[in-house]
C-alpha cells in the first residue's frame, strides 16, 4: 500500500514542482508580447536607399531595443501619407514638410512634423551632360519635362524668378515619372526636373544607354529650405507621446548607421522590399548624405527645425503659392519635444 502510494504522490509532486515554472514561462513570453508598442509606419514613397532608415531600425534591433513593433507601409506620395495619417490609417511616417505646411494652412490637417531628415531639399533638374546647361539660367528656351503631381512644381515658377529666367521661354511637358528620363535620354525634351535621391537610378539607366547625366541641385541656385521630415498623427502624439519619443530615439539610431554603414544598410532595404536593387539603393545612401549632413543640421542639430529657417521654407512655400506669409504660422505644423536630447554624430 505503501508502494502503491508513492508511486502516485512522486508524480503528483513532479507536477507541482514543475507547473510553476513552466507557468512562469509562460507570463513571462506574455508580458514579452505585451511589452511591444505596435507601430503603424507610412512611407511617402517606395522603398530604396533613401528609405533605409527604418528598415535598418528594423533588422539591426532598434525599433525592438524600444519595445517597438513597426510595420511599414509603401506610399504615393507626401499628400497620400498625410492624409493616411490625419484619417488613422498610420501613426507616424516621412512626408515633404512643405506639403505638410500646405496642407495645415488650408485645412489644419491633424498632423504635425517631429524630426527633420533633409534639412535641404532634393529638387533638381536633370540634363544630358553634354547638352550645354550648366546652370539654372541655361534652361531659358528649353523643353523642360516634369511628373504631373510632383512637390518641385510648387516651387518651380520660383526658382526661374529668383534666377531671372523667362518662365514664359521654356516649354513645360508633363508625364509619368517612369517615362521622364527616356525622354531626356532620347532627346524629347531638354531638362527634367526630379529628386536628387533618384540620381542613381537616373544614371544607371543614362549608363546603359551610353550617356552621362548632369544634376543641378535647386538648392545651389538659391532655393534652401527644409523638405522631407518625419510626421506623425497628433492623436498618436497625444495619445503615446512616449511611445513617439522611443520610435524617434531608435530612428535617429538607425539614419547614424545608415550613412555610416551603406552597403550594409543598402543590404536591409532589399532584405526587406526584394525588388530593389541593393547596388542602387546602396548608392543612393552616398548620394543624398549630404541631404541630411549639412550646415543646416549641424547649426540646428540632427533632426531639429531651426525656428529661422522654417521661417523661410514657410515663405518660400507662401510665395510660391502666392499666399501671404502672414496667413499662417509655419510653428503650428511643428511638435517639439519627441527628439533625443543627445545627437548622433555625423556620419563619416
Amino acid at each position: 500500500m505503501k508502494k502503491t502510494l508513492h508511486k502516485n504522490v512522486k508524480p503528483s509532486f513532479a507536477k507541482r514542482g514543475l507547473l510553476p515554472a513552466f507557468s512562469l514561462l509562460l507570463a513571462l513570453n506574455s508580458m514579452t508580447a505585451m511589452a511591444a508598442d505596435k507601430v503603424n509606419f507610412q512611407l511617402d514613397w517606395l522603398p530604396g536607399g533613401d528609405k533605409a532608415p527604418v528598415y535598418v531600425g528594423l533588422q539591426q534591433g532598434f525599433f525592438a531595443e524600444q519595445g517597438l513593433e513597426v510595420k511599414v507601409a509603401q506610399g504615393r506620395g507626401s499628400h497620400d501619407a498625410i492624409t493616411k495619417l490625419a484619417t488613422g490609417n498610420a501613426d507616424i511616417g516621412l512626408s515633404d514638410l512643405v506639403a505638410l505646411l500646405q496642407a495645415k494652412a488650408a485645412e489644419n490637417v491633424p498632423v504635425s512634423a517631429v524630426y527633420s531628415v533633409f534639412s535641404e531639399a532634393p529638387h533638381a533638374f536633370f540634363v544630358r551632360s553634354d547638352s550645354g546647361i550648366n546652370s539654372v539660367t541655361d534652361v531659358a528656351g528649353k523643353k523642360v519635362a516634369t511628373a504631373p503631381f510632383t512637390s518641385s512644381n510648387v516651387f518651380l515658377s520660383l526658382l526661374l524668378n529668383v534666377n531671372r529666367v523667362d518662365e514664359s521661354s521654356i516649354t513645360l511637358l508633363k508625364a509619368d515619372p517612369g517615362a521622364l528620363n527616356p525622354m531626356l535620354l532620347t532627346g524629347n525634351t531638354d531638362v527634367v526636373i526630379s529628386w536628387i535621391t533618384d540620381s542613381e537610378v537616373y544614371k544607371s539607366q543614362a549608363k546603359e544607354a551610353g550617356k552621362t547625366l548632369t544634376i543641378l541641385p535647386w538648392y545651389d541656385a538659391g532655393l534652401e529650405f527644409y523638405s522631407t521630415a518625419i510626421v506623425a498623427s497628433d492623436r498618436f502624439l497625444s495619445e503615446r507621446p512616449d511611445v513617439a519619443k522611443r520610435f524617434i530615439k531608435a530612428y535617429a539610431k538607425a539614419i547614424d548607421y545608415t550613412f555610416k554603414h551603406p552597403k550594409e544598410s543598402a543590404a536591409a532595404v532589399k532584405a526587406a522590399v526584394p525588388e530593389v536593387d541593393a547596388t542602387v539603393a546602396e548608392a543612393t545612401i552616398r548620394s543624398i548624405n549630404g541631404l541630411v549632413y549639412n550646415e543646416a543640421s549641424s547649426k540646428a542639430g540632427l533632426g531639429q527645425f531651426d525656428a529661422e529657417r522654417l521661417a523661410t521654407t514657410w515663405n518660400w512655400t507662401a510665395k510660391a503659392q502666392g499666399l501671404e506669409s502672414a496667413s499662417f504660422d509655419p510653428e503650428q505644423a511643428i511638435k517639439r519635444g519627441f527628439i533625443p536630447e543627445v545627437s548622433l554624430s555625423s556620419a563619416e
